[in-house]
């Protein structure tokens, strides 16, 4: 929504139609499309970095590589949504943290492949236009794209009457990295059995398995806007709207150590189908539960949904949103490193010769 060929300042030279139909009465407003370019543009011009060519306004981003730095990139392309973590969003009234999930969920599934994300487009859709709402998220969009250190140079902002319920509005996210050709992940073929598995935090359960947390919420008729049953500090909205953590600028300092083997991002599918992805056929890993911290808001998941902790390890990420594969020799340095980075991590298990991911000590996740 950063503008591009669907909202631009030229709108605003419509000309006006006297004595018949408007655009307005069919329910579009792109006086309000032009207000909300204005009202980003700080926000967007803040994510530029080193490669950024021109500003908003055209009808395509313009981004140069080398000028980024890169001598023999490959291109790496990443698109998500955030869910239906939107709808919470819309009940709970707040919209200036959903833009950080869509960032997050685009730019997290670059990384595990070794690359930078260099920059980022939106599209908002929604049935009609709020300024203040599309700006907040607009916002949460820059945010997020600062803390990975890409640029938000477009997008696009569609205001479709009749095709979306009052106050509801949709996204996605769309990012392009690089990484050089000598550096993608996974080193596949360096996988061994005994290598060591790192488990990095979540921040809570980021944007995947909304649809089951929504249903807990109204069967439970738990109130979103008071105290969180397990965090009296925080409403259970606002934790519950905790934004996806952006791993960028710690996993790529930690690549530079030249010791991970694979990264993989822990979304849809939670621990048992993601970690798989960046594995050699016929191997496998063992974890065990009780190595790291199962957070507060989980553990209240499983207990309120009675949701069994093969089916949290399923659909969640149970604490752990980011999986490196390292030696075991190199693990406590990679460990050391991240954490310096201000990440909390722990050694959750090892690579072994049986397919799929057993995962010990799930009595541990049992209120």
């Amino acid at each position: 929504m950063a503008a591009s060929s669907g909202h631009t300042l030229d709108h605003r030279r419509a000309s006006v139609i006297t004595g018949g139909l408007t655009y307005r009465d069919a329910g579009v407003d792109v006086d309000a499309g032009a207000e909300l370019v204005d009202r980003i543009g700080g926000d967007a011009r803040a994510t530029n970095r080193p490669g950024v060519v021109g500003g908003l306004g055209g009808f395509g981003g313009l981004f140069d590589p080398k000028a980024a730095g890169y001598t023999d990139p490959l291109l790496v392309a990443a698109t998500d949504g955030v869910g239906t973590k939107l709808t919470l969003a819309g009940q709970v009234g707040r919209h200036d943290t959903i833009g950080q999930d869509l960032v997050a969920m685009c730019v997290n599934d670059l990384i595990v492949q070794g690359a930078e994300p260099l920059f980022f487009l939106d599209y908002f859709a929604t049935g009609k236009l709020s300024v203040d709402q599309a700006a907040d998220v607009v916002r949460g969009i820059a945010d997020g794209c600062k803390l990975s250190g890409c640029a938000l140079i477009g997008g696009e902002t569609a205001e479709m009457p009749g095709l979306y319920r009052p106050g509801e509005y949709d996204l996605a996210g769309f990012c392009v990295g690089a990484v050089e050709r000598d550096r993608l992940l996974p080193r596949t073929h360096d996988v061994r059995p005994g290598d060591a598995v790192l488990g990095i935090a979540s921040s809570g359960p980021h944007s995947n398995g909304y649809s089951l947390i929504r249903r807990i919420v109204e069967t439970g008729k738990h109130d979103l806007a008071a105290p969180a049953p397990f965090d009296e500090a925080r409403t259970l909205g606002d934790v519950l709207l905790t934004p996806t953590r952006i791993y960028v600028k710690s996993v790529l300092s930690s690549l530079k150590l030249d010791q991970i083997k694979a990264l993989a991002h822990i979304t849809g599918g939670g621990l048992t189908d993601n970690i798989p992805r960046v594995l050699p056929a016929g191997m496998g890993v063992q974890l065990d539960a009780a190595t790291w911290d199962f957070p507060p808001v989980f553990r209240w998941l499983a207990g309120s949904g009675g949701v069994a902790p093969a089916e949290m390890a399923r659909t969640f990420n149970c604490g752990i949103g980011m999986v490196a594969i390292v030696p075991a020799a190199e693990a406590a340095k990679v460990v050391a490193h991240l954490t310096y980075k201000n990440e909390k991590v722990w050694q959750i298990g090892v690579v072994t010769e049986n397919a799929g991911v057993e995962i010990a000590g799930l009595e541990h996740w049992q209120s």
